[in-house]
């Protein structure tokens, strides 16, 4: 059965790359793919003498945002008559809610040298299908601006399509929120997550409490540095800034325009410390507190008492009217509960209410918030802690931490959005080059997010039903410019706004970047900063097919490139060798290679260094895999030579949540080693920790193993990376490595009571 599966999924991959090869569409730098999309012949020149029609109001209202592009980006505006009769040299755009051919936000777009036809059904279909056609103008000022001759049948795949912006670890102003709400639009992005409270400051003005304006705004100082960094560097700069709420309205409305909900979050109980600086009554010690000045979880919380309720009340009671979407969020996650354990008053209210944990007890405060939340005409949605301790009868589940949240939600009849850190966390290092910004930690480079599927294999097709989408979510504790905040969406926006909107079969990897690399264009019009990591030399690394050590794969998205390397760490140039094919390595080597377009570099130089050794390339079998945020390359990760890198923006990193590493590795035949080695990852602020114990066995027949040496944590330096076991002067084939995993994190730690993260990357026989 294995052999025939490869063949299949060789035989399906050798049909995509044909499609790929005969699909003319792929000529359009359209980002999201449409549904369907026939070429025609010639083009639509637009004169000022290109009138608009339009048959209704709302697509008046598109028109006008169409136009006003034309203006700011052309310089002349087209006149806009309401008509229902189509006419020669003339945009007519058709709003039609009964055309039963298009689904909801679908439309049809024709385009021929005479006139440009657009059919929108019910919801944004108009505005979505005048995205497409501002995406197939010329990108820059020319004479007279031209259509392509085209038709298009399109609509979304999901109701939710969205991204997230944190505006509480870093203040952005309402300019910028508006250039991020383009940007959402222009790949007909429908949500827009405003995280406006935190531990690090409140963004949003509550009239009927000004304190949080005046103290809950502001910090006294920001860390410097990435947090965890020992010792820890601040600077003393007041920072922050809030949202007045006639700002918010006109964001609001600004969003509405172009057919974008703004869902709020206000969070609750935990991340509160800005809200308790401000008002310290509502917490279980009373204070005082600051407002947080590094990153994060602090065990200060709102506590669950009736004054509290009141002020949280009143205000969502104030968010509420300046919302006008269905949903508010309220949070949910990284909530502590060491406060509410010591809390006399949460104690006798547990008792009261017959709940058995503080679990429970954060469930009784979430469906309090809902009931109230309802009485508005709302509804909550949060992240997939609030499953903890019983989910609220009609929320909604925001899946963050993988897919098990959103598949037991779904289970549970649930509405869920996902968004798994491993492919929807924008934070994250979009490329393993060592001068990236610096970033929060994790590797999410281009294709992984293209290759995102929010739906979960194990789920029915009815319990598929309540996946409503996903979005991609920005959170900025380093990312304190807009310059770099467009750096870090962009373009994995446009990888998630296809998944999301084109059908599975439509999707083409290679298509998409080739639509992208000519997307660029506009980007660069639009003074719009992005990475260019899709020109990045990729690599993988393969076992050397019975020799001694590994082989190495190079290759790059930039499909018009030449690939030239060197292996011996000299830096490539045009006489280098061209890369051909898979590259065998057989010692310790340092391998450089960058893409060449002609005569002229483009992207970044690949340099990476390979340490071999007796475990490098072989055979690796895992008691328990990792965790499947952190499991690519498997096993083989642990012994292709490839020590990961630091801050971790690398994809070898294997790694276990409350579980051990155990792996079993056969050299092939005994050699001669005297130590063992493993690269571990301490970064409790993402809550990694060191292993509480490492053990080394060794076994003559692969099944019946002997312990060779352990070592316990007082053994392991903080700060480590390489810990190493000197074995002496040992021979077999067949060796063991345990690391034991710490547990659950300790009391006074970000995540405390969660489990902890191991984190390897190789291991060494030497």
């Amino acid at each position: 059965m294995k052999s025939v599966s490869s063949w299949l999924v060789l035989f399906f991959v050798l049909i995509s790359m044909d499609n790929f090869a005969q699909d003319k569409t792929d000529n359009y730098a359209l980002i999201p793919k449409p549904v369907s999309l026939t070429p025609g012949t010639g083009n639509f020149q637009l004169t000022t003498a290109t009138g608009i029609l339009v048959n209704s109001e709302q697509a008046r209202k598109d028109a006008n945002l169409f136009n006003a592009y034309l203006l700011e980006h052309y310089g002349f505006l087209l006149s806009v008559t309401q008509s229902s009769k189509e006419k020669k040299q003339c945009i007519s755009i058709f709003r039609d809610t009964t055309d039963t051919k298009l689904v909801a936000d679908g439309y049809r777009l024709n385009v021929t040298p005479d006139k440009i036809t657009l059919h929108g059904g019910e919801g944004a279909g108009v505005f979505y299908g005048l995205q497409t056609l501002l995406q197939l103008l010329p990108a820059g000022q020319v004479k007279t601006p031209y259509i392509p001759c085209l038709t298009i049948e399109d609509h979304p795949g999901f109701s939710w399509r969205g991204m997230h912006l944190d505006v509480c670890r870093h203040f952005f102003s309402k300019d910028f929120v508006k250039k991020y709400i383009d940007q959402l639009a222009r790949y007909k992005m429908n949500t827009f997550h405003w995280h406006l409270t935190d531990d690090q400051g409140w963004r949003i003005e509550i009239r009927k409490y000004p304190k949080l304006q005046e103290i809950a705004a502001f910090r006294k100082g920001t860390l410097i540095g990435h947090y965890g960094e020992i010792p820890e560097r601040y600077d003393t700069i007041r920072y922050g800034g809030f949202y007045t709420q006639n700002e918010i309205r006109e964001i609001v409305a600004y969003a509405a325009q172009r057919h974008i909900t703004i869902v709020p979050e206000i969070e609750m109980p935990g991340h509160a410390l800005a809200a308790l600086a401000a008002y310290p009554q509502y917490s279980c010690t009373g204070g005082p507190f600051e407002v947080g000045k590094t990153w994060g979880v602090f065990q200060d919380v709102f506590c669950p008492k009736e004054e509290t309720f009141e002020f949280l009340q009143n205000v969502l009671s104030e968010v509420c009217e300046l919302f006008p979407g269905q949903y508010i969020h309220i949070g949910g996650d990284e909530c502590p509960k060491d406060r509410w354990k010591s809390c006399e008053h949460c104690q006798q209210l547990m008792a009261q209410q017959g709940l058995k944990t503080e679990h429970e007890l954060q469930s009784y405060f979430v469906q309090r918030m809902e009931k109230f939340l309802s009485t508005k005409g709302k509804k909550i949605i949060g992240w997939d802690e609030i499953l903890e301790g019983g989910l609220a009868p009609d929320a909604t589940v925001m899946s963050w931490r993988g897919y098990s949240g959103g598949i037991e939600a779904a289970k549970q009849q649930h509405d869920v959005v996902m968004t798994p850190t491993g492919t929807c966390y924008f934070d994250y290092y979009q490329s393993r080059d060592a001068n990236e910004p610096l970033a929060i930690g994790g590797y999410l480079p281009l294709d992984r997010v293209y290759g995102f599927n929010p739906y979960p294999d194990v789920l029915t097709e009815e319990e598929r039903k309540h996946i409503l989408g996903a979005q991609g979510n920005l959170w900025t504790e380093y990312i304190p410019t807009p310059e770099q905040a467009e750096y870090m969406v962009n373009p994995r926006m446009a990888a998630l706004a296809e998944v999301l909107w084109t059908p599975v079969a439509n999707r083409n990897y290679k298509s998409f970047t080739h639509r992208l690399i000519g997307h660029f264009k506009l980007l660069d019009y639009l003074k719009i900063n992005y990475s260019k990591a899709v020109f990045d030399v990729n690599y993988f690394v393969y076992p050397n097919g019975g020799a001694e050590g590994v082989s190495l794969e190079l290759s790059s998205s930039f499909e018009g490139g030449v690939i030239h390397y060197t292996d011996d760490g000299s830096v490539p140039g045009l006489r280098s060798p061209v890369y051909t094919g898979r590259i065998p390595l057989g010692q310790s080597t340092v391998v450089k290679a960058a893409v060449f377009d002609g005569q002229f570099k483009r992207g970044r130089d690949f340099s990476q260094m390979f340490r071999l050794n007796f475990a490098s390339g072989k055979e690796v079998l895992l008691k328990d895999l990792p965790h499947e945020e952190y499991c690519r390359g498997g096993g083989f990760s642990l012994v292709n030579g490839v020590i990961g890198n630091l801050p971790w923006n690398g994809s070898d990193w294997l790694g276990w949540s409350g579980k051990n590493m155990d792996a079993s590795i056969d050299l092939g035949k005994p050699v001669t080693f005297t130590k063992v080695s493993l690269d571990v990852l301490q970064d409790e602020s993402s809550w990694i920790y060191l292993p509480r114990s490492l053990e080394v066995f060794v076994s003559e027949d692969g099944m019946n193993y002997t312990s060779l040496k352990k070592v316990s944590d007082s053994e392991i330096v903080s700060g480590q990376r390489l810990i190493t076991l000197k074995v002496g002067r040992t021979v077999a084939r067949y060796i063991r490595v345990v690391a034991e995993n710490l547990g659950n994190i300790p009391a006074g730690k970000a995540g405390e009571g969660n489990p902890a993260w191991l984190f390897v990357d190789e291991i060494l026989v030497e």
